[in-house]
C-alpha cells in the first residue's frame, strides 16, 4: 500500500514543538466537513486514518466522504478502510502469523514471484508471553525452573522466530521472560502519537494498532485506539492491507462519583462487564466519558479497557487527558514525546478535560462509581458477576443447578462428598466440592495495576502477621505482566510477604489465564477424579471459560489480586467472608477478611513508595536483547524458511496448495454434510486447540507416531505452527459437546451417511477424500472468546466450507471469511431446532458470483428419507471487500495475488 499522503481536502497544517515542526491533518478543519460536530474521540482517530491513507486504490476519496456523513446517533452501514499505525502479536498467535508469511514466500516463489515482496509494511512487535507454564510453584526457584523448561519445550519455535527476526523487516521480537504483550504495550510500546519521518517534515498522527490477542483493547486506557483481530486479519494489515469494517456504533459510558473505600478496579470492571453485556455492545465501540475519569488512573482505565472482549465491545476507549500525560512521565516515556502528545492532542481536539463538551453517542449508559460493590465473577463466564456478599449462596445454588443452566448438576446427597488424601508434605486433608485448587495472581487484567497488586501484598503481609497461611492443597502462583512489577513489590518490601503465603514468582507470561496453569499435584488431581469433585480456580486474569484454566478445576472465578490471596487462605469458595472467619490466628482467635483488608490510605502510601520513573526506564532499557538464552540462538537473513518435514512444531501449511495466479468464480456449496452441530455460546476455546494435548486424542496419537513422548507434548498453543497437530485438535476441547455425538465430549461426531461414530478429524478427512464439503450448524454467540485464528484455520483444513449459526462473535465471523469459509446466520426466530434439522441432512447453499453483503441465500436441507427443508439465511459477509476475500478463497490468497500482480513484468 502506498503511504504517500495525498491532501485531497486541504487539511494539512503544521505544529511547532521544541523538537521542530511537524505536519498533521487538522481534525478541526476536517470537522467542518462532517455531519456531526461532536464526534466520539475514537471515531475521530479512525477518520484521521482514512483521510491520511487516501491513495486512490485501497483507500479512496469516496471512502472518506462517506465517512464524513457518519451520524453517531444512527451510524448506519458505512464501510471504511482503517489502517492502524502498527501491529502487536503474542507468540501463540504470532508464530502462525510468521508461519503464514513464510508459507506465502514459498508460494510466491512457486508462482514465479519475488518472495521478498512478502514483508510487513507496518511496524510489528511480537512479544513472547504465552509459552511459559506453571509447572513449578511455591518456591524461590520456580521462576528459573519454569523458564528453563520453557526454552527446552519451545526451542524449535524460538529458532523459527529468530529466523523471522532476521528475515523480515519492520519486525521486532520481545524475548521470553520480559512480560506480557498488553503490559509491555501499555508501559513501553505505546506512544499515543506517532511520527512518520519518511519526508523532510515529519507527519504526526494518532498511535493505533490491531493485535492478535483479544485483550489488545487494554491499550485504550492510554488513549490509543486498538483492538483484537484474528491472526488472518493481522497478517493482511502487516502486509499493507487496510482493515475494511463498518464504521462502528459508539456507546458512551458516563462515569460519575467516586468509589467507596475498599473497592478495587477489578470490582469496577466486573460491574461494567455485567452492565454492558446486559445492554449489548457486541461489535460496537465503548467510549468512557464524564467527570469520573479525572480521578481514574491509567492503570485503572486499562483494567476496564482490557475486559472489552468480556463485555463484548471492540474497544473500551478512554480519551487522552492529564492522567495520560502523568502516566507517560511516570513510566519513563521521553519528555519530548510527552510534549508532542499534549500539543498534538490539544490542537486536534483529542484532549479531554472536565469542560470538554460531551460527544454524541448512539446510546449513553451511566455508572455511579459509588454504587460499585466488592465482586467476583464466574464460575464459567466472566460476565456473570457475583456480589461478594452473595458468593457463598451463589456457589451452593450453582453446584446443584443443571449443567444447561451453567451449573454443575451435583445432587444434594452428593454435595458433602469428601475424599481423604495425603499430600506430598505428609499433610492429610479431606477435599470436597468448592475447595480452591488454584489461586493465581496472573497476568493481563490486573497485573498492570500497581494499586491492586500492592493491595495483595499488603493483605498477605497482614495475614502472615496474624499467623495465617495458604491451605496446603492450593496451588499458588504469581505471574506479573512485566519486570517492573516485581521491582516495585521488592522496593515496597511486599514481595517477601507474598512469598510467605506461597505466591512466589513463577514467570513473566500469561500462564494460568490462558490455561498454562500446569498440572495439579497428583494427590490433589487424584482426589478430584476419585470423588468427581467440583473444585475451583480463583484467578486475577480475565478468562474463566469452562475447560480453559485447568482440566481439574471445573469452577473458575475471576477476582482481584487481594481476593485471590484471601481465597487461597480460606481454601474454599464455599465461604461467606462477611460472617465467617477466613482463618484462626496464632492465639486461636478468628480472623475475618475485614481484619486484614488494606485500607485506601495504606495502598496510596505503598504506591508512592513503589513507583519510580527511573525504575521504569531501567527496566525497559535494552528489553529486546535482555534474555541471554534468546540471544544465543543464531540469526540468519535467508529469505525462504527451510521447512523441515520431520518437525513437530513448524510445518508449511496447505493453505496455498494448488493456488493459481487468478481466482476462480464463486460456486454453490453442494451435497454438504454436517461435521459439527453445536449449541449456544460455543467459544473459540471450544473450537481452537488450546491447553494440554490428550495422548489418546488424534493430535496425541499423531505426535506419538512421530516419536514424541507425552511428557514432551507441550501444549496446543505452543504447536500452533504445525497445522497437522492443530487440525487434529480442532473441536477437541474436553468441554465441547457435538450434538451429532450425544453423550460424548471433545472430538467426536457421526459420519453420514454411514452413521459411524468417529473423531471429528477422521470424519473431516473422510469427507474431504470423498469430495464432500462439510458445514457447521450452531446456536447463538458462535465463536465468542479470544481471537484465535485456528478457530477458523482448523475448520478450513477439516474441509468446512460454511457455518450456519444464530449469531456470531465479531472477530470469529471475520476470521471465517478470511479463511474462505461462508458465515450464514439463521433469520430471527429460526434455528436448527425450529427448522427440525438433526444434522444428518445433505445441504445445498445457493451462493454464487453475485453474492452481496447481507443478502439472503437459499439453503436446502435434504434428509436421507427424501424430506426437504428449505430456508433462507443471512449472508454474514459484511462488506464488499469481504466478498473479494471470499472470491479469492481467503484474505491471504487475495494479498498474495495482489503482490504477484504488482511485480514488474
Amino acid at each position: 500500500m502506498d503511504n504517500t499522503f495525498q491532501d485531497v481536502f486541504g487539511l494539512e497544517q503544521q505544529l511547532e514543538t521544541s523538537s521542530g515542526a511537524v505536519r498533521y491533518i487538522s481534525l478541526e478543519k476536517l470537522t467542518q466537513l462532517t455531519a456531526s460536530k461532536r464526534l466520539p474521540f475514537s471515531i475521530k482517530v479512525l477518520m484521521e486514518s482514512v483521510v491520511r491513507r487516501i491513495n486512490g486504490a485501497e483507500v479512496t476519496r469516496e471512502h472518506a466522504e462517506a465517512f464524513f456523513a457518519y451520524n453517531p446517533k444512527k451510524p448506519g452501514s458505512i464501510e471504511i478502510p482503517f489502517t492502524p499505525a502498527r501491529v502487536l502479536l503474542q507468540d501463540f498467535t504470532g508464530v502462525p502469523c510468521v508461519v503464514d508469511l513464510a508459507a506465502m514466500r514459498s508460494a510466491m516463489q512457486k508462482l514465479n514471484g519475488d518472495p521478498a515482496l512478502i514483508n510487513p509494511q507496518l511496524p510489528v512487535n511480537l512479544v513472547i508471553d504465552h509459552s511459559v507454564s506453571t509447572d513449578f510453584f511455591a518456591s524461590s526457584t520456580a521462576l528459573q525452573q519454569n523458564a528453563e523448561l520453557e526454552f527446552q519445550r519451545n526451542r524449535e519455535r524460538y529458532e523459527f522466530l529468530r529466523w523471522g527476526q532476521g528475515a523480515f523487516g519492520n519486525f521486532d521480537v520481545v524475548p521470553p521472560a520480559s512480560g506480557i504483550c498488553h503490559q509491555v504495550n501499555l508501559e513501553y510500546l505505546g506512544k499515543v502519537v506517532q511520527l512518520d519521518n519518511s519526508s523532510d517534515l515529519p507527519m504526526a498522527y494518532p498511535d493505533s494498532l490491531v493485535g492478535t490477542d483479544s485483550h489488545t483493547p487494554m491499550i485504550n486506557g492510554l488513549g490509543i485506539v486498538g483492538w483484537g483481530v484474528g491472526g488472518i486479519e493481522a497478517e493482511a494489515a502487516m502486509l499493507g492491507q487496510p482493515i475494511y469494517m463498518l464504521a462502528p456504533a459508539v456507546v458512551g459510558v458516563r462515569l460519575t462519583g467516586s468509589v467507596k473505600p475498599g473497592i478495587t478496579a477489578t470490582d469496577i470492571v466486573l460491574t461494567i462487564t455485567e452492565m454492558l453485556r446486559k445492554h449489548g455492545v457486541v461489535g460496537k465501540f465503548v467510549e468512557f466519558f464524564g467527570q469520573g475519569l479525572s480521578n481514574m488512573s491509567v492503570p485503572d482505565r486499562a483494567t476496564l479497557s482490557n475486559m472489552a472482549p468480556e463485555y463484548g465491545a471492540t474497544v473500551g476507549y478512554f480519551p487522552v487527558d492529564q492522567q495520560t500525560l502523568d502516566y507517560m512521565y511516570n513510566t519513563g516515556r521521553p519528555e519530548e514525546l510527552i510534549e508532542l502528545v499534549e500539543l498534538y492532542s490539544r490542537a486536534q481536539g483529542l484532549f479531554r478535560t472536565d469542560d470538554t463538551p460531551d460527544p454524541e453517542f448512539e446510546t449513553v449508559l451511566e455508572l455511579d462509581l459509588g454504587s460499585v460493590e466488592p465482586s467476583i465473577s464466574g464460575p464459567k463466564r466472566p460476565q456473570d458477576r457475583i456480589s461478594l456478599q452473595h458468593a457463598k449462596s451463589n456457589w451452593k445454588k450453582t453446584l446443584e443447578a443443571p449443567v444447561e443452566e451453567r451449573g454443575f448438576g451435583v445432587p444434594v446427597e452428593q454435595q458433602a462428598t469428601a475424599v481423604h488424601t495425603r499430600l506430598a508434605d505428609g499433610t492429610e486433608v479431606d477435599l470436597t466440592h468448592g475447595d480452591v485448587a488454584i489461586a493465581s495472581i496472573t497476568s493481563c487484567t490486573n497485573t498492570s495495576n500497581p494499586s491492586v497488586l500492592l493491595s495483595a501484598g499488603i493483605l498477605a503481609k497482614k495475614a502472615a502477621e496474624r499467623g495465617l497461611t495458604t491451605k496446603p492443597w492450593v496451588k499458588t502462583s504469581f505471574a506479573p505482566g512485566s519486570l517492573i512489577v516485581t521491582d516495585y513489590l521488592i522496593r515496597a518490601g511486599l514481595m517477601q510477604e507474598m512469598e510467605k503465603l506461597g505466591y512466589y514468582l513463577v514467570g513473566y507470561g500469561c500462564m494460568t489465564c490462558i490455561g498454562n496453569s500446569g498440572p495439579l499435584p497428583t494427590e490433589v488431581s487424584g482426589a478430584v477424579e476419585q470423588g468427581d469433585l467440583v473444585v475451583a480456580g480463583v484467578l486475577s486474569g480475565n478468562r474463566n471459560f469452562e475447560g480453559r484454566i485447568n482440566p481439574h478445576t471445573r469452577a473458575n472465578y475471576l477476582a482481584s489480586p487481594p481476593l485471590v490471596v484471601a481465597y487461597g487462605i480460606a481454601g474454599t469458595v464455599n465461604i461467606d467472608f462477611e460472617r465467617e472467619p477466613i482463618g484462626t490466628d496464632q492465639d486461636g482467635k478468628p480472623v475475618y477478611l475485614r481484619d486484614i483488608w488494606p485500607d485506601d490510605q495504606e495502598i496510596l502510601q505503598f504506591v508512592d513508595k513503589a513507583l519510580d520513573r527511573d525504575a521504569f526506564i531501567k527496566s525497559y532499557s535494552g528489553l529486546e536483547s535482555s534474555n541471554e538464552q534468546w540471544n544465543r540462538i543464531p540469526v540468519t537473513d535467508d529469505a525462504l524458511y527451510p521447512w523441515n518435514q520431520s518437525s513437530s512444531y513448524i510445518q508449511e501449511p496447505d493453505f496455498f496448495e494448488g493456488m493459481q495466479a487468478e481466482p476462480g468464480t464463486i460456486s454453490p456449496i453442494s451435497n454438504a454434510r454436517v461435521l459439527v452441530m453445536a449449541g449456544d455460546s460455543i467459544t473459540t476455546d471450544h473450537i481452537s486447540p488450546a491447553g494440554a494435548i490428550d495422548p489418546a486424542s488424534p493430535a496425541g496419537q499423531y505426535l506419538q507416531a512421530l516419536g514424541v513422548e507425552p511428557r514432551d507434548f507441550n501444549s496446543y498453543g505452543s504447536r500452533r505452527g504445525n497445522d497437522r497437530v492443530m487440525t487434529r485438535g480442532t473441536f477437541a476441547n474436553i468441554r465441547f459437546r457435538n450434538l451429532l455425538a450425544p453423550g460424548t465430549t471433545g472430538s467426536a461426531t457421526t459420519h453420514f451417511p454411514s452413521g459411524e461414530p468417529m473423531s471429528i478429524f477422521d470424519a473431516g478427512m473422510r469427507y474431504k477424500q470423498d469430495g464432500v464439503p462439510a458445514i457447521v450448524l450452531a446456536g447463538k454467540d458462535y465463536g465468542m472468546g479470544s481471537s484465535r485464528d485456528w478457530a477458523a484455520k482448523g475448520p478450513y483444513l477439516l474441509g468446512i466450507r460454511a457455518v450456519i449459526a444464530q449469531s456470531f462473535e465479531r472477530i470469529h465471523r471475520s476470521n471465517l471469511v478470511g479463511m474462505g469459509i461462508l458465515p450464514l446466520q439463521f433469520q430471527d426466530g429460526e434455528s436448527a431446532a425450529s427448522l427440525g434439522l438433526d444434522g444428518s441432512e445433505r445441504f445445498e447453499i445457493a451462493v454464487d458470483d453475485t453474492v452481496a453483503p447481507g443478502q439472503l441465500l437459499q439453503v436446502t436441507a435434504v434428509h436421507d428419507s427424501g424430506k426437504t427443508t428449505g430456508f433462507q439465511a443471512v449472508c454474514r459477509i459484511d462488506s464488499t471487500v469481504e466478498v473479494e476475500y471470499y472470491r479469492h478463497g481467503g484474505i491471504l490468497q487475495r494479498v498474495l495475488r495482489a503482490k504477484l500482480g504488482r511485480q514488474p513484468a
